[in-house]
């Protein structure tokens, strides 16, 4: 049985629950950070001493964090196949897209564009900033664009490590009200992302307690 400590509007944790959803792993997760606090407790501190999340624990086994870190260990324990190669080669392949995309894409969303809309007071906004942010992000989503312009998913014809890291930021960023390109190959792809179960569960979720 696997043990996340995470609250479910966390990027990070929706990325880890949205993989796990794919691999139909058991497990139980627990509201800790942001509203929920808890990460400031010597217990947790103890799982993870950046007091960040989320925080895995499989069965006995000793705590992970780092959001790529967790990933890579349950789909090389529990995963395989297209998600996470066996081929060396294969493999690198997908785990270059997964930090490409954690690196510039849910990193240049959340924080410079995700954070700036939703998280700072109207009167606090700086339109010009976020348009800045905004324009970083599309350089990099236009990678995307040609990318999935030749497989349904970003490595290939089947989902992948690389497309939880990519794909998790989709959500917020359709939904919310920013300038967006015309990225067609984006847009299908986004489509059919929020076909999967485990995505709509884990991913398309109110992030409304966020607000500012």
């Amino acid at each position: 049985m696997l043990t996340i400590w995470g609250r479910k509007t966390s990027s990070n944790v929706q990325a880890l629950m949205w993989g796990i959803g794919e691999m139909g792993l058991a497990h139980e997760r627990h509201d800790v950070g942001g509203r929920y606090g808890g990460t400031e407790t010597e217990a947790f501190c103890e799982l993870n001493p950046n007091r960040t999340v989320p925080v895995l624990q499989d069965g006995s086994n000793a705590p992970l964090w780092e959001t790529g870190a967790i990933l890579r260990y349950l789909a090389t324990r529990y995963g395989g196949g297209a998600f996470w190669p066996s081929d060396l080669l294969a493999r690198t392949e997908v785990d270059r897209w997964a930090e490409w995309a954690k690196i510039n894409v849910a990193q240049g969303f959340t924080v410079p564009v995700f954070w700036k809309v939703v998280r700072t007071p109207a009167a606090e906004q700086n339109p010009v900033e976020i348009q800045r942010g905004n324009d970083e992000l599309t350089k990099y989503l236009q990678i995307a664009e040609s990318q999935l312009g030749q497989h349904a998913f970003l490595t290939g014809e089947e989902l992948t490590l690389a497309d939880i890291q990519f794909g998790h930021v989709l959500f917020r960023y359709y939904d919310i009200e920013i300038t967006r390109p015309d990225l067609p190959n984006l847009a299908a792809y986004y489509r059919q992302l929020t076909e999967r179960p485990a995505y709509r569960e884990h991913v398309m979720i109110s992030y409304e307690e966020l607000r500012a």
